[in-house]
């Protein structure tokens, strides 16, 4: 196995799908010669050539919209967004044309395409570099969207999503692109789109995350366990479709259940999520489903991002409060 962090098992998975498969094209801004903002394809146009690893204009509705062409056509388009807060530009072609294609020809076309982007905060970044979209993109029938939380989750998942006939949004948490390495296999395999995973198993709340917030949610459960508090931790990894059986199986169990999200609380997955367990575990629940979400605000540039974002003591707090209800 090899030892890889976030950004370089993104790196190595686009590679063995480059060389496995020519139909697949990785292209964006800076994605070729400087090999992308975070170093996520450096190299790969350098082995692969200028035909299937290439830039493009600073156009995001063009990236996308040649991305839906090429994707008719019988590539594999892998386009990057630079940060996803540059995704409203692509909004109409991905809400009119990638998420519709199939819809509207009747299942005659389809499109086994991938967006990559950068997602989050938490790295001091300037306005527009630190958005949370899940809401915007998970809310479009059409679309499966998807966010790693490990390296070995993030190539099994990038796998699944480039072989994957239909759309696939890829938001990658730039917080842990470099915060740590794990074993990664170097072989071929792939992580089922729409499957949640189990992190740790407990008995007296449900616990669900995603992303970067996965990790300081196991931080929370550390002191939670100080405490004599058993919390199940989920990591949801697919925000569309979402894993119900997983959710509902968990919250009949442990009778209680918390939600964290980075996104604005208003509207955000974490209702969505709520409204699941109260239609599929309602007579199991000993205390109202809660979220632990970003402010209603945009997200603050760097000198205030840190009143934004939780941090393990702010998570076990809210959960302690559910748990003691």
């Amino acid at each position: 196995m090899a030892v890889m962090n976030l950004i370089s098992t993104i790196n190595h998975t686009l590679d063995v799908e480059l060389e496995r498969d020519d139909s697949v094209v990785v292209f964006g801004e800076d994605v070729g010669l400087e090999g992308g903002v975070f170093r996520a394809t450096v190299g790969l146009q350098k082995k692969y050539g200028e035909k299937r690893v290439f830039d493009t204009p600073l156009a995001e509705s063009a990236i996308v919209g040649t991305a839906v062409g090429m994707a008719i056509n019988g590539l594999r388009p892998v386009a990057e967004i630079q940060f996803s807060g540059f995704i409203y530009p692509a909004y109409n072609q991905i809400i009119s044309h990638v998420a519709r294609m199939r819809n509207r020809t009747r299942g005659r076309l389809h499109l086994p395409m991938v967006i990559r982007m950068p997602h989050g905060g938490g790295i001091k970044a300037l306005e527009h570099h630190s958005e949370s979209l899940d809401t915007l993109l998970g809310h479009i029938p059409g679309l499966k969207v998807v966010t790693p939380s490990t390296p070995y989750d993030a190539k099994g998942l990038l796998l699944s999503a480039i072989r994957d006939d239909d759309p696939v949004i890829f938001l990658e948490p730039s917080k842990i692109y470099r915060a740590f390495k794990q074993e990664v296999p170097e072989e071929d395999y792939t992580i089922p789109i729409g499957k949640a995973k189990v992190l740790k198993e407990g008995t007296d709340v449900t616990v669900v995350t995603w992303g970067a917030y996965v990790h300081e949610a196991l931080k929370a459960d550390k002191l939670l366990t100080e405490e004599g508090i058993q919390a199940e931790i989920i990591d949801l990894r697919t925000i569309s479709p979402i894993d119900r059986d997983t959710i509902i199986e968990s919250v009949q169990k442990t009778g209680r259940f918390v939600v964290i999200h980075e996104a604005a609380k208003s509207f955000g997955p974490g209702a969505e999520l709520i409204a699941l367990v109260n239609e599929g575990a309602f007579l199991h629940l000993e205390a109202p489903p809660t979220r632990l979400a970003g402010f209603d605000v945009t997200i603050p540039i760097p000198r205030g991002e840190h009143h934004y974002f939780m941090d393990a003591q702010r998570m076990a707090a809210g959960i302690k409060k559910v748990v003691h209800y």
